[in-house]
């Protein structure tokens, strides 16, 4: 592979508030030419980062989304055994070069790219068990061969491999070992109020603070199967200013645990929800 052009440096963006560790990593990465995995709760930004990443240092992003179903191969091609029997049987030329039925996935398209790329492998956690090692050699190498036209494929540039995971299953030894390595922790109140800030620069200050102090609240509840993150706080807030919530109904008068306007947007699920009214309820008849 060609020597590497000096990489840019990642310093976040005007849309994207990343923490020093998280800009850390992210450069790490791209200094020692290896993956970047990063992990975290669902709503802390993973995937966005990778869109972030590509968008401040002006790189194409290719993004593979992954399913319980996804094989690595899709990843390098797939052969259209289909496509060709058919032309056969409508007796089309194009039948006659194998070539023309092999589909590039998303690491040859960044491979063959004449620029360097973001490659965004989203959730690989969701795959089968031996996905990860199917990988290390293409990614290790930034090559791979194809079988059907005898062709071996090697990448003009090193992408910026950013590979998120949610934590549903362990990744082998093997593959940890050629990635750098970041846990996104959830955003402390400072960090939260500037990603707010971002998103939402009028807010009024008392709205934000009521609702701040509610979301945090309610991610302190003790066994919520899936406690609110990032994510949900934002959706809530913009609920929250469509439908003109005063402040003042996000501030319990007796500064107990109360169920907020449009918790909907912040508990997903009929167990959570549940619990935390059963909780609230409880409070209540503890006065």
């Amino acid at each position: 592979m060609p020597p590497q052009p000096a990489a840019a440096r990642f310093e976040g963006t005007s849309t994207y508030v990343a923490t020093d560790d998280l800009k850390l990593a992210v450069n790490a990465a791209l200094t020692l030419q290896r993956p970047l995995l990063i992990k975290g709760e669902p709503g802390t930004g993973k995937t966005m980062l990778a869109e972030e990443v590509a968008r401040a240092l002006d790189m194409p992003l290719l993004a593979w989304h992954i399913k319980s179903t996804t094989k690595a191969q899709q990843g390098l091609y797939e052969y259209d055994a289909v496509s060709r029997l058919r032309d056969s049987q409508l007796g089309d030329d194009r039948v006659h070069d194998i070539a023309n039925y092999i589909v590039r996935g998303v690491l040859w398209q960044a491979f063959e790219s004449e620029r360097p790329t973001v490659l965004l492998i989203d959730e690989i956690d969701k795959a089968d068990i031996e996905f990860p090692n199917d990988l290390l050699r293409e990614l290790d190498r930034m090559e791979f061969y194809v079988y059907e036209t005898r062709q071996t494929v090697k990448a003009r540039h090193r992408p910026l491999v950013v590979i998120t995971s949610n934590n549903e299953k362990e990744l082998p030894d093997a593959f940890l070992r050629r990635c750098f390595f970041h846990y996104i922790r959830f955003p402390t109140k400072e960090t939260m109020q500037a990603i707010v800030d971002v998103h939402f620069p009028g807010l009024r200050r008392e709205l934000l603070a009521n609702a701040m102090a509610v979301f945090f609240a309610m991610r302190e509840v003790p066994g919520l199967k899936k406690k609110p993150s990032t994510s949900e706080l934002l959706d809530w807030l913009k609920l929250l200013v469509a439908e003109q919530i005063p402040a003042e109904a996000l501030r319990a008068k007796d500064d107990k645990l109360f169920v907020p306007p449009l918790a909907g947007a912040l508990l997903k699920n009929e167990q959570d929800m549940h619990l935390f009214e059963r909780l609230v309820f409880m409070a209540r008849n503890n006065r």
